[in-house]
């Protein structure tokens, strides 16, 4: 922990034109309190910045792996349906589930490229998503998708505990300096 915030405060001392010095040597600046605070607030916010644009690229290619997951279940969910319909071992309910779930996925994945096209409108994410739910799209992938959905998570939680610090910088900042910028 110690070393953390050693490294931390390094950063953050060498972030202008001349070194921060705690014992006032010569050729150094001696920051107040509140300079100190917008210091690792802006330091905050640059941290916050980065895994913010990491989140929205994440967003993006989340969206296109749930379309392709979709549409890759299109056709083996046709072929589990019809050798339910002509295998004699399996009941009536069971192909008529087999239907369902085929339905599910089709009317699933509409509605997730009308999700995809609002948020493409919207400004969300960009229009390469488009064409992910045509069968054509469908080129052999990668193993890396499902880490992608687990980093997805990992930068989601980080995203929202990097603008928790943030605030919470701001508002100790307030707290203690209410005279600098609150």
């Amino acid at each position: 922990m110690v070393l953390v915030y050693l490294l931390f405060c390094n950063r953050l001392t060498t972030v202008g034109a001349a070194p921060i010095c705690t014992n006032a040597q010569v050729g150094c600046h001696i920051l107040s309190l509140a300079n100190l605070f917008d210091r690792v607030i802006q330091h905050s916010e640059r941290m916050h910045g980065i895994s913010n644009d990491l989140h929205n690229e994440f967003r993006e290619e989340l969206t296109g792996v749930i379309l392709k997951l979709l549409v890759a279940w299109r056709d083996p969910l046709s072929h589990f349906h019809q050798s339910m319909v002509h295998h004699y071992d399996f009941n009536n309910f069971s192909s008529n589930k087999a239907l369902e779930m085929r339905d599910m996925v089709h009317e699933l994945c509409k509605g997730v490229e009308k999700v995809a096209e609002k948020m493409q409108r919207l400004g969300i994410i960009s229009n390469s998503v488009s064409s992910i739910a045509s069968p054509e799209a469908l080129l052999p992938s990668d193993s890396s998708e499902w880490h992608l959905m687990k980093d997805y998570d990992l930068l989601y939680c980080f995203r929202r505990d990097s603008n928790k610090v943030q605030n919470y910088l701001k508002i100790l900042k307030c707290r203690i300096v209410p005279e600098h910028g609150c």
